[in-house]
This record gives structure tokens, sequence and C-alpha cells, in this order.
């Protein structure tokens, strides 16, 4: 006869040799970069998406997101067309990730370089950036519409406006202000944000449409004048940068009477043909790169738009964008022939 307390030893030996078994299966880790990580730059150094990269490089580090180390890259040549195709022709290799710009978009309209967007594997959205009308703080115009009048009254291609690249965001938004304001500029591309930004303060050029983050340092030390941002609403970050002003006091370009707007892509992609699961752990890494203070601080003091997206959202959105970008370069005359 078997007893109650036999029958219970017997189910416990049971259970353990169930529970040994199952620690003893392979657990199926998920999957992360297994040699260092190159983040291409599509731009020069100094500029907005070159900060962000390493921004991202640095919270990754300090934080011990992820084990291997992430390398970042400037490849900017062909109007960022170097970055791209590299990333384009890294098929299958999720060991190379890439921040892009909205020279996404234009630098194959205008080009005609064999890549698209969809050439790469979208992964997240990290911010939308601002752009803002800048000035020589030793200008003598204090506002939008007493530059542009003077740009006006100059004549046609006597001041100078400076930009990153040529047919990209920075001479498509001083094209909408040509076209809104009757005014006629110098166009002068730079490699980056940063060298445009010197210019200005040396005076070589008249005024920027710089993003933010590459003009702070010289607005917040008195060299810089901002004038207007090209969006629909004011920024809503309302600690003072300056003595006497924050970046919610700047007003709108629209407000200033200059109707045009545009924003840009700050965004993250992996090479094609790349698995879910690795694009996964892009995604979840960055998740936990904007959870960071120092990220939210450079959000904050870059006055960022901070919109993120991933997945279906994302490749969304970056249709429409597309579809806006070749209607704003067929309207500036930009699409290759």
């Amino acid at each position: 006869m078997i007893t109650p307390k036999f029958t219970q030893v017997k189910s416990a030996l049971a259970l353990a040799t169930a529970a040994l078994a199952f620690l003893a299966t392979p657990v199926h880790a998920a999957w992360e970069p297994t040699k260092a990580v190159e983040f291409v730059v599509p731009a020069g150094t100094g500029g907005g998406a070159d900060q962000m990269a390493r921004l991202i490089q640095g919270i990754i580090i300090k934080h011990k997101l992820m084990k291997e180390p992430l390398i970042v890259l400037n490849k900017s040549g062909g109007a960022g067309a170097e970055g791209f195709l590299e990333v384009k022709n890294a098929k299958g290799d999720p060991h190379k990730i890439i921040v892009t710009l909205s020279n996404l978009f234009t630098t194959p309209m205008a080009t005609g370089v064999p890549f698209n967007w969809r050439d790469m594997t979208p992964v997240s959205m990290m911010a939308l950036d601002q752009f803002v009308l800048w000035v020589n703080a030793e200008s003598p115009h204090k506002n939008a519409k007493e530059y542009l009048d003077a740009v006006k009254a100059a004549g046609p291609s006597k001041m100078k406006m400076g930009g990153t690249g040529s047919k990209q965001e920075d001479q498509i938004i001083t094209t909408g202000i040509e076209k809104a304001t009757g005014t006629k500029f110098i166009y002068i591309p730079f490699k980056g944000g940063g060298d445009v930004a010197v210019q200005l303060v040396g005076k070589h050029i008249d005024s920027s449409v710089n993003n933010p983050i590459e003009a702070v340092a010289q607005w917040r030390g008195g060299q810089l004048r901002a004038l207007c941002v090209f969006d629909d609403k004011r920024m809503p970050y309302k600690a003072k940068v300056t003595e006497t002003q924050g970046w919610g006091d700047i007003p709108t370009c629209k407000e200033a009477g200059v109707p045009t707007e545009y924003t840009m892509l700050r965004g993250i992609f992996m090479a094609p043909g790349v698995t879910k699961e690795q694009t996964d752990f892009y995604v979840g890494l960055l998740k936990k790169v904007r959870d960071t203070p120092e990220w939210k601080d450079y959000m904050e003091k870059g006055a960022f738009n901070q919109t993120a997206m991933t997945g279906d959202e994302f490749t969304k959105w970056l249709g429409t964008a597309e579809n806006r970008h070749r209607d704003l370069m067929k309207e500036a005359g930009f699409l290759a022939k």
C-alpha cells in the first residue's frame, strides 16, 4: 500500500526534476551587438546631427546602455549621400546605424543619387528640430520685419544668407522667405551649422537659418540675435537663455509677416535587411536614451519639438514628409533634371 507521505515525496521529487530540467533548457537571449557599432553622421562636424549623435554616444557610455562601443563617423560628402549610400550598401549589417536629418529626402531629389529612405530600416524619430532666423547681435535690425525690409531695400542678391549645404533644408527655407517677402539673397553653403554660426559671428554673412542647438552658444554669449522661428507656434521653453530672452520669447516668423514654416527630422535608421529582433534592440536602446535626464536637458537647451515615433507610425510620417519635400523642392526648382 502506498502511503500519502510517500506520494507527497514522489510529487516533490517530480517537481524538483522538472524545475532542474527547465533551468537546464537554454534560454533564447534577445539580440544585442557583438562588436563596435558605427554611428554614421551624413553631415559635417559641429552641426545639429553631429551634436545629437555625440550626445547619444555619451549617454550610452555614461549609463552603460550597451556592452559594445558606439563610434561616431562623419560622412558628409555629396550633401550626405556618402553616409546614406554606405548604410544602404551594408545590407543585413546590424552594427551600423545612421542619424538622419531632412537631407534624407532632399539629397536624392536634388542630386539624383540612387537612394531613397526606404533603402534603409526606420528605427526611431528622436525629435523634430526648429529653424530660427539669426543675425549678428551688432546688426541694427531688431526684428524680422526690419531685417527683411533692409534686404529688400538693398536690392537683389546684395545680402548673404549662410546655410548648411546646397538644395537642402536651409536653402529651401531661404527660398521660402524670398517667395513670401519678395527678397533675394546670395545663398552661401557651408559644411555644417557650426561653421555657419562662426561665419555669422564674424560678419562674413548677414543672416542664417540655423537650428537652435547650432547657435545657442553664440546667442547666450551675446554674439547673435534671434529674429523669428519657422514654426506655427512659439517654442514652449520659458527659461531664460540670454539675460533677457528664452526660446519661448522668439516670435514665429508668421507673426513677423513671413508665412514660411519648416521643421526637420532627427531620426535613426539601420541598414536594410536587418531582423526585427535587431531593430527592436535599437528601438529599446533609444527609448532608454530619451528617458535620461541628459537627453531631456538637451531637448530643452536646443528647443526641440519632442515628437518621437517608431514602427508603422514613423514609416507613415516618413512617406508624408517625402511628398511634402518633393513639393517644396519642385517649387524651389531644386529637383534633379
